[in-house]
């Protein structure tokens, strides 16, 4: 974008399947309020060959994250470890894409995008997270993080931020990222970098964990508290009906 903002996010095999989870996350950009022309900015990683084919044949900006030794192909189920290593090259990716000097806003693709969320993303902070549940405070640390939505600046705090996240990993070992990061930002001795964090709504970024139902407010919704890939499909399906019900009466929209 204009101010060197980028949309990532990452795709392997089993989510690239026809009928499978891509293919519902680009349908919400095109049946969003005025989503479809964020999809310029989308980069999709893929994390493996076939993702990578099927990336190309659907969108225009694909890379290829190529990872030795590891086959990031099929589904990963929650906390195996293979699932554990994905989430840890995504954050070493991330952290690698503020060092280049771009901002980013990080969607995991079971995420259906319908407005953009850009306008919840203004102020000062630096780092910004969805939360599993949101107790009406965006500064408060007590709020439960969840790393599937992520805008961060690319600045001094954030790149030191994520190095320090990333060799954390080594002080809980078989975690993933997002319990490491709760765990980091409550520990008193935790550097913080002078790093302005914030929570994000979840009357605007809404998920399963803590659902809310006002779509005349929300701008993206996460099949997350959803365990197997099966089970997003079929719920997110739900929901993009929904959408397509609720942008269909127009009367009802105030």
């Amino acid at each position: 974008m204009n101010n060197n903002t980028v949309i990532l996010t990452t795709l392997n095999e089993a989510w690239s399947a026809p009928n499978s989870m891509l293919d519902l996350f680009l349908e919400s950009f095109h049946i969003g309020e005025q989503a479809e022309q964020l999809l310029k900015h989308v980069v999709i990683i893929a994390m493996d060959p076939k993702a990578f084919d099927r990336c190309k044949s659907k969108h225009s900006h694909c890379y290829y994250l190529i990872t030795e030794g590891v086959i990031f192909s099929a589904e990963k189920i929650y906390m195996s470890p293979d699932y554990l290593k994905m989430m840890w090259k995504r954050l070493e990716f991330l952290g690698t894409v503020l060092e280049l000097g771009y901002n980013f806003v990080f969607t995991d693709m079971d995420i259906m995008w319908f407005r953009s969320p850009f306008p919840h993303l203004s102020g000062n902070a630096h780092y910004m997270t969805a939360s599993d549940t949101f107790n009406g405070n965006s500064s408060d640390l007590q709020n439960w993080p969840n790393n599937g939505f992520v805008y961060a600046k690319s600045c001094e705090q954030t790149i030191d931020f994520y190095k320090y996240w990333y060799l954390s990993r080594k002080l809980y070992p078989g975690d993933h990222e997002q319990n490491v990061l709760k765990n980091i930002i409550a520990d008193s001795n935790f550097p913080n970098f002078g790093l302005q964090m914030r929570f994000l709504d979840t009357t605007y970024f809404g998920g399963f964990c803590e659902l809310r139902k006002d779509l005349n407010k929300l701008c993206t919704m996460h099949a997350n508290c959803c365990i197997s890939m099966k089970r997003k499909i079929y719920d997110l399906r739900i929901v993009l009906d929904d959408w397509k019900n609720y942008t269909a009466q127009p009367a009802s929209r105030n």
